[in-house]
């Protein structure tokens, strides 16, 4: 089975966090934020992944550090849980829209993390977060896990629906770069 648990615990957050790629979208999410948890449920349904996340977090100084150590615990056990990523597609992208919004979201399961994003919002929050906390977490996912993450925020006006089209697409891309197709590693290097 592909899966992991992850524990964290800092002065700023106490995180357990259990992911299985070969779910049956079973998802459990308490953060403490509720759109974040909103966005990580339709990101793990749309996967197909089981996630469960448990998280306390500083929330009485903002929701920073809870976005950022849950991404960096996602991305650790996402890494873990793909182990030598053999036969692994590796490359996803997904054009998913979300009303008036449309987002791309392009992986490459590569070992090399990268971030390029052009997220911008109207609102400073949605809901209890602060807007710029998104691309806190899409960085440490991305730089824990290992992967290169593209996000494209072609158009939308509603932060709402803008932010969720990318989390959205995010799942689909994450379902379709982690199945297996093929017996080996898909490298022209041999290696990931």
């Amino acid at each position: 089975m592909r899966q992991a648990r992850i524990s964290r615990n800092t002065l700023e957050t106490k995180i357990e966090l259990s992911l299985n790629l070969d779910g049956s979208r079973e998802i459990e999410v308490d953060t403490g934020v509720g759109f974040f948890d909103h966005m990580l449920r339709a990101m793990a349904f749309y996967a197909g992944f089981d996630l469960d996340v448990k998280c306390e977090g500083d929330l009485y100084v903002d929701s920073h550090h809870t976005l950022e150590d849950i991404g960096l615990s996602m991305g650790a056990a996402f890494k873990e849980a793909l182990g030598d990523k053999k036969g692994i597609r590796r490359f996803s992208s997904t054009i998913t829209p979300m009303d008036e919004s449309l987002a791309l979201v392009a992986i490459d399961i590569s070992n090399r993390a990268f971030l390029v994003e052009n997220l911008s919002f109207s609102s400073d929050r949605i809901g209890t977060m602060d807007t710029q906390d998104f691309k806190e977490f899409f960085r440490a996912f991305a730089f824990s896990a290992g992967i290169t993450l593209h996000i494209d925020l072609m158009r939308g006006e509603n932060d709402h629906h803008k932010i969720e089209a990318v989390f959205k697409g995010l799942g689909r891309a994450l379902r379709e770069a982690v199945t297996i197709e093929d017996s080996g590693v898909i490298s022209t290097k041999g290696v990931l």
